[in-house]
Protein backbone atom coordinates (compact mmCIF):
# COMPACT_ATOMS: atom_id res chain seq x y z
CA UNK A 1 0.00 0.00 0.00
CA UNK A 2 1.07 3.71 -0.51
CA UNK A 3 2.81 5.37 2.30
CA UNK A 4 3.55 1.80 4.47
CA UNK A 5 -0.05 1.54 4.80
CA UNK A 6 -1.22 -2.32 5.13
CA UNK A 7 -3.68 -4.36 4.29
CA UNK A 8 -6.15 -5.70 7.17
CA UNK A 9 -7.50 -9.01 6.49
CA UNK A 10 -7.52 -11.51 3.66
CA UNK A 11 -7.98 -14.87 3.05
CA UNK A 12 -11.88 -14.89 3.88
CA UNK A 13 -10.84 -13.06 7.39
CA UNK A 14 -10.98 -17.04 8.47
CA UNK A 15 -10.49 -17.55 12.14
CA UNK A 16 -8.93 -17.52 14.86
CA UNK A 17 -8.95 -13.98 13.98
CA UNK A 18 -8.30 -11.97 10.95
CA UNK A 19 -4.85 -11.79 9.43
CA UNK A 20 -2.24 -9.03 8.78
CA UNK A 21 -0.24 -10.98 6.19
CA UNK A 22 0.11 -14.30 7.47
CA UNK A 23 -2.58 -13.33 10.50
CA UNK A 24 -2.72 -12.38 13.85
CA UNK A 25 -3.42 -15.18 16.09
CA UNK A 26 -6.47 -14.06 17.96
CA UNK A 27 -5.99 -10.45 17.74
CA UNK A 28 -2.48 -9.94 19.33
CA UNK A 29 -0.87 -6.85 18.81
CA UNK A 30 -4.23 -4.91 17.74
CA UNK A 31 -3.02 -1.78 19.16
CA UNK A 32 0.17 -1.55 16.91
CA UNK A 33 -2.40 -2.44 13.79
CA UNK A 34 -4.40 0.32 14.87
CA UNK A 35 -1.89 2.59 15.42
CA UNK A 36 0.22 2.07 12.60
CA UNK A 37 -2.65 2.86 10.31
CA UNK A 38 -4.96 0.13 8.52
CA UNK A 39 -5.77 1.68 4.85
CA UNK A 40 -7.72 -1.50 4.21
CA UNK A 41 -10.00 -3.90 6.03
CA UNK A 42 -11.16 -6.89 3.93
CA UNK A 43 -14.13 -8.78 5.30
CA UNK A 44 -15.42 -11.66 4.79
CA UNK A 45 -16.39 -15.35 5.61
CA UNK A 46 -15.64 -17.19 8.80
CA UNK A 47 -15.41 -20.73 8.31
CA UNK A 48 -18.25 -22.50 10.54
CA UNK A 49 -17.41 -25.55 9.43
CA UNK A 50 -13.81 -25.82 11.29
CA UNK A 51 -16.43 -24.54 14.46
CA UNK A 52 -14.56 -21.43 15.10
CA UNK A 53 -16.82 -19.03 13.97
CA UNK A 54 -18.97 -17.69 17.00
CA UNK A 55 -15.15 -17.61 19.09
CA UNK A 56 -14.42 -15.39 16.47
CA UNK A 57 -17.37 -13.33 15.21
CA UNK A 58 -17.24 -11.07 17.75
CA UNK A 59 -13.49 -10.57 17.81
CA UNK A 60 -13.48 -9.94 14.06
CA UNK A 61 -16.33 -7.39 14.19
CA UNK A 62 -14.63 -5.49 16.88
CA UNK A 63 -10.92 -5.91 15.39
CA UNK A 64 -12.63 -4.27 11.79
CA UNK A 65 -14.92 -1.79 13.35
CA UNK A 66 -11.90 -0.56 15.51
CA UNK A 67 -9.07 -0.46 12.25
CA UNK A 68 -11.81 1.88 10.05
CA UNK A 69 -13.17 3.83 13.29
CA UNK A 70 -9.11 4.54 13.71
CA UNK A 71 -7.93 5.29 10.66
CA UNK A 72 -9.68 8.06 8.46
CA UNK A 73 -9.36 7.14 5.05
CA UNK A 74 -8.65 3.37 5.72
CA UNK A 75 -11.31 1.22 3.18
CA UNK A 76 -13.86 -0.98 3.75
CA UNK A 77 -13.69 -3.78 1.40
CA UNK A 78 -16.79 -6.74 1.42
CA UNK A 79 -16.12 -9.82 -0.79
CA UNK A 80 -19.99 -10.77 -0.70
CA UNK A 81 -23.15 -9.91 1.31
CA UNK A 82 -24.96 -13.01 0.95
CA UNK A 83 -27.50 -13.24 3.78
CA UNK A 84 -26.64 -17.02 4.17
CA UNK A 85 -24.41 -20.14 3.43
CA UNK A 86 -25.29 -23.72 3.71
CA UNK A 87 -23.19 -26.08 4.94
CA UNK A 88 -25.18 -29.05 3.16
CA UNK A 89 -28.88 -28.86 1.96
CA UNK A 90 -30.78 -28.68 4.88
CA UNK A 91 -28.23 -26.34 7.17
CA UNK A 92 -28.45 -23.03 6.74
CA UNK A 93 -25.76 -20.75 8.48
CA UNK A 94 -24.98 -16.80 8.77
CA UNK A 95 -23.03 -16.13 5.47
CA UNK A 96 -20.54 -13.32 5.07
CA UNK A 97 -23.16 -10.44 5.04
CA UNK A 98 -24.19 -10.56 8.28
CA UNK A 99 -20.76 -10.11 9.48
CA UNK A 100 -20.34 -7.25 6.74
CA UNK A 101 -23.75 -5.77 8.05
CA UNK A 102 -22.89 -5.37 11.64
CA UNK A 103 -19.53 -3.82 10.52
CA UNK A 104 -21.49 -1.39 8.65
CA UNK A 105 -23.74 -0.34 10.96
CA UNK A 106 -21.05 0.01 13.52
CA UNK A 107 -19.25 2.60 12.10
CA UNK A 108 -21.90 3.51 9.70
CA UNK A 109 -19.78 3.45 6.54
CA UNK A 110 -20.84 1.17 3.32
CA UNK A 111 -17.99 -1.20 2.30
CA UNK A 112 -17.07 -1.76 -1.32
CA UNK A 113 -18.27 -5.00 -2.55
CA UNK A 114 -15.48 -6.88 -4.44
CA UNK A 115 -17.65 -10.04 -4.80
CA UNK A 116 -20.94 -11.16 -7.35
CA UNK A 117 -23.21 -9.78 -7.82
CA UNK A 118 -20.88 -6.26 -8.07
CA UNK A 119 -18.75 -5.53 -11.18
CA UNK A 120 -16.30 -5.11 -9.97
CA UNK A 121 -14.28 -8.28 -10.71
CA UNK A 122 -16.18 -8.56 -14.37
CA UNK A 123 -14.69 -4.93 -14.94
CA UNK A 124 -10.96 -6.54 -13.91
CA UNK A 125 -11.17 -9.19 -16.15
CA UNK A 126 -12.88 -7.29 -19.51
CA UNK A 127 -9.65 -4.67 -19.00
CA UNK A 128 -7.29 -7.20 -18.53
CA UNK A 129 -7.79 -10.13 -21.53
CA UNK A 130 -9.91 -8.23 -23.72
CA UNK A 131 -13.14 -10.04 -23.31
CA UNK A 132 -16.69 -9.97 -24.64
CA UNK A 133 -19.68 -10.89 -21.89
CA UNK A 134 -21.87 -11.47 -25.15
CA UNK A 135 -19.64 -14.35 -24.99
CA UNK A 136 -19.73 -15.77 -21.56
CA UNK A 137 -22.57 -17.32 -19.61
CA UNK A 138 -22.40 -17.27 -15.63
CA UNK A 139 -23.67 -20.33 -14.14
CA UNK A 140 -24.11 -20.94 -10.49
CA UNK A 141 -26.58 -21.53 -7.66
CA UNK A 142 -27.75 -18.61 -5.87
CA UNK A 143 -30.28 -15.89 -7.78
CA UNK A 144 -29.36 -12.95 -5.94
CA UNK A 145 -25.07 -13.59 -6.94
CA UNK A 146 -24.30 -15.38 -9.56
CA UNK A 147 -27.02 -14.86 -11.76
CA UNK A 148 -27.32 -11.19 -10.40
CA UNK A 149 -23.48 -10.64 -11.75
CA UNK A 150 -24.18 -12.46 -14.95
CA UNK A 151 -27.44 -9.95 -15.27
CA UNK A 152 -25.09 -6.87 -14.31
CA UNK A 153 -22.44 -7.54 -16.71
CA UNK A 154 -24.54 -8.38 -19.62
CA UNK A 155 -23.65 -12.13 -19.69
CA UNK A 156 -25.68 -14.79 -20.21
CA UNK A 157 -27.08 -17.08 -17.46
CA UNK A 158 -27.55 -20.53 -16.16
CA UNK A 159 -29.36 -21.37 -12.72
CA UNK A 160 -27.97 -24.94 -11.29
CA UNK A 161 -30.90 -25.96 -8.90
CA UNK A 162 -28.22 -28.71 -6.98
CA UNK A 163 -27.00 -25.57 -4.48
CA UNK A 164 -28.63 -22.35 -2.89
CA UNK A 165 -31.78 -22.08 -4.76
CA UNK A 166 -34.85 -24.26 -5.55
CA UNK A 167 -37.00 -24.75 -7.94
CA UNK A 168 -40.27 -23.17 -5.85
CA UNK A 169 -38.01 -20.19 -4.94
CA UNK A 170 -37.35 -19.52 -8.82
CA UNK A 171 -41.14 -20.20 -9.99
CA UNK A 172 -42.06 -18.10 -6.75
CA UNK A 173 -44.11 -14.86 -8.12
CA UNK A 174 -42.22 -12.60 -5.45
CA UNK A 175 -38.97 -13.50 -7.42
CA UNK A 176 -37.60 -11.13 -9.77
CA UNK A 177 -34.36 -12.57 -11.03
CA UNK A 178 -34.69 -15.13 -13.58
CA UNK A 179 -31.96 -16.89 -15.29
CA UNK A 180 -31.79 -17.70 -19.11
CA UNK A 181 -31.57 -20.64 -18.59
CA UNK A 182 -31.74 -23.36 -15.37
CA UNK A 183 -30.80 -27.34 -15.04
CA UNK A 184 -31.28 -29.38 -11.84
CA UNK A 185 -27.17 -30.12 -12.33
CA UNK A 186 -24.71 -28.98 -14.00
CA UNK A 187 -24.32 -32.71 -15.10
CA UNK A 188 -26.59 -32.11 -17.42
CA UNK A 189 -24.55 -30.27 -19.36
CA UNK A 190 -22.58 -33.09 -20.37
CA UNK A 191 -25.59 -34.56 -22.57
CA UNK A 192 -26.05 -31.25 -24.24
CA UNK A 193 -22.77 -30.66 -25.10
CA UNK A 194 -22.48 -33.79 -26.58
CA UNK A 195 -25.29 -33.66 -28.97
Amino acid sequence: MAGGGRLVGGQGLDCPGIGLGGGLEHLDGLGEVVDGGAEVVTHGRSDARRGDAQCCRGKTRRYASLCIRENPGCLFIATNRDPTGHMTSSQEWPGAGTMVAAVSCSVQKEPIVVGKPSSFLMDFLLKSFNLETSRMCMVGDRLDTDILFGQNTGCKTLLVLSGVTTLPELQDASNNIHPDLYTNNVYDLVGLLQQ
